[in-house]
């Protein structure tokens, strides 16, 4: 049995995600392998991040505590158009395409019903509040090819239509049950580049 204190580590380290028990515990054994400075360094930026993270007011994405992100304090990106993500994640693998220049909204997730995951859940108010304020033109759906992607768009696509903007979404390329995050860019680009109107 491991003392308390490490056991509490490989206990912590093993809720996140992607992380089984041996992952855990071989995390674990490194970390106490570290020097105290090494750890103490870690610690620290897991509760700086935690300080002084949050979302960004416009387009949900992360930003430093009371700033906008770093697209949305950019005032040569083009406010028309928003591109719809569901990870912030997603968001980055887009800027590396080097496909897009409009502004972005991360939605936190993707409707799945089964799992609980609803509306209300999504940062879709947030989205939909930034469209009913003008100025938007079009909305591209830029989200996993997945059943619950899939099922986003489609709801997105009936609540943003009669707003009288335009809603697209990404063309193929980007690989079915995937995620946007494992796409490369250069897929991901051709995607955004080559995205259809969704007929409502």
């Amino acid at each position: 049995m491991y003392p308390t204190p490490l056991r509490n580590l490989i206990d912590e380290l093993g809720r996140l995600p992607g992380i089984g028990p041996k992952n855990a515990a071989r995390l674990a054994f490194f970390l106490m392998r570290s020097s105290r400075d090494d750890a103490e360094r870690l610690a620290r930026a897991i509760a700086e991040m935690k300080e002084k993270t949050t979302l960004c007011p416009v387009c949900c994405s992360v930003a430093e505590e009371n700033q906008l992100c770093f697209v949305c304090s950019d005032d040569r990106r083009d406010g028309s158009i928003i591109c719809v993500v569901q990870d912030p994640r997603d968001l980055m693998v887009v800027e590396k395409s080097g496909s897009f220049n409009g502004r972005y909204h991360v939605l936190h997730g993707g409707l799945s019903p089964l799992e609980g995951i609803g509306v209300e859940n999504l940062r879709i108010a947030e989205l939909i509040q930034r469209v009913d304020a003008g100025g938007i033109a079009e909305v591209i759906l830029c989200l996993n090819p997945n059943v619950e992607g899939d099922t986003t768009g489609m709801y997105l696509s009936k609540v943003l239509q009669p707003r009288g903007v335009s809603v697209s979404k990404i063309a193929s390329g980007v690989p079915v049950g995937g995620d946007l995050e494992y796409s490369d860019e250069l897929t991901l680009g051709r995607a955004i580049e080559g995205r259809r109107t969704v007929e409502g």
